[in-house]
């Protein structure tokens, strides 16, 4: 087991730290962002430090440039402290928890959570499962209590749906309806046919069934949960076991304009889980190579949230 140690350079040094993210971005060397050159040469002085010229296209560029860090005055080591943080913690940090830990603002640390969050998303459009293998799909209810509230009224819940393969990966929507139509659309985006396919005895799931290799299903109305040992959507119900503590512990309230980054979040760390053999300097290293094209600016994330 690999351990990291927060002493390391990259972490607070910010040269250190952009020597680390240059090596992880162009491994086989530096080419242009704007037009793919590889005909770079660094520029000098103190005004210009790790800024690249391209000698084709004539841009200029630093290994900031098209990633969720472009435009961002935050020194590039508290950059990297701050993916490590949140790769490596199960239930997630805060944003009161990064601004106390980095030294910056509450503000910038919001921001700056959305835009690492923004980097661990998944682009794969690999199904989920695929031939003997099972897919478990269950939803859940993200939304405080109407007892937790001064009058009682109850707050509105937004639902998410998750697949996860047994002993592989997870993909979590945020679905307006839980529906047989829109379970359906999920389903068949997100995981091969070819997969049994395992859920509750909800009757969203009865048609869609039908279209996979195999389905079962378990009873939970009955207080059945497994059967046989075969039978059984514990891995989904124990991936959303960690979504909600680390949602009602951890963050307390999200927004819906929002929830789909905190799934991006949490997806991202059952998928690179030590369980898999992925440790946090690996799982931060793999955050660190999400960074690229994913450019995402303040006003895109308030405006969402005014909507």
């Amino acid at each position: 087991m690999t351990t990291t140690n927060l002493f390391d350079p990259i972490f607070q040094n910010a040269e250190a730290a952009r020597a680390h993210i240059e090596a992880s971005r162009w491994p086989d060397g530096v080419t242009c962002p704007h037009c793919g050159s590889g005909n770079i040469r660094r520029m000098g002085g103190k005004t210009q430090a790790g800024m690249f010229l391209c000698n084709d296209c004539r841009g200029k560029f630093t290994v900031r440039t098209g990633t969720v860090m472009e435009r961002s005055h935050i020194p590039l080591n508290k950059w990297l402290l701050a993916m490590h943080l949140m790769a490596s913690s199960k239930k997630g940090m805060s944003a009161h928890q990064l601004h106390r830990m980095l030294g910056v603002t509450y503000k910038t640390a919001w921001f700056l959570a959305h835009r690492i969050r923004e980097a661990m998303r998944d682009n794969s459009d690999t199904p989920l499962g695929g031939e003997n293998k099972v897919v478990e799909a269950d939803e859940t209810y993200i939304g405080g209590k109407a007892k937790n509230r001064a009058f009682k009224k109850p707050p509105k819940k937004e639902a998410v749906m998750s697949l996860v393969e047994r002993d592989g990966r997870v993909r979590s929507t945020h679905v307006a309806n839980v529906t047989a139509k829109n379970v359906r659309e999920t389903l068949v985006t997100q995981a091969s046919r070819k997969s049994y396919l395992m859920t509750d005895e909800a009757p969203t799931y009865t048609a869609v069934g039908k279209e996979f290799a195999g389905h079962g299903h378990v009873n939970h109305s009955i207080d059945e949960y497994v059967r046989g040992g075969f039978w059984h959507t514990n891995t989904v119900e124990s991936y959303f076991s960690t979504l909600k503590r680390g949602i009602y512990g951890t963050y307390h309230h999200v927004s819906e304009a929002h929830l789909k980054r905190y799934l991006c979040e949490f997806d991202f760390r059952h998928n690179e889980r030590s369980a898999l053999g992925v440790e946090d300097a690996e799982r931060a290293a793999k955050a660190l190579k999400g960074i690229e094209g994913k450019r995402l600016t303040y006003r895109q994330p308030r405006q969402a949230a005014d909507a």
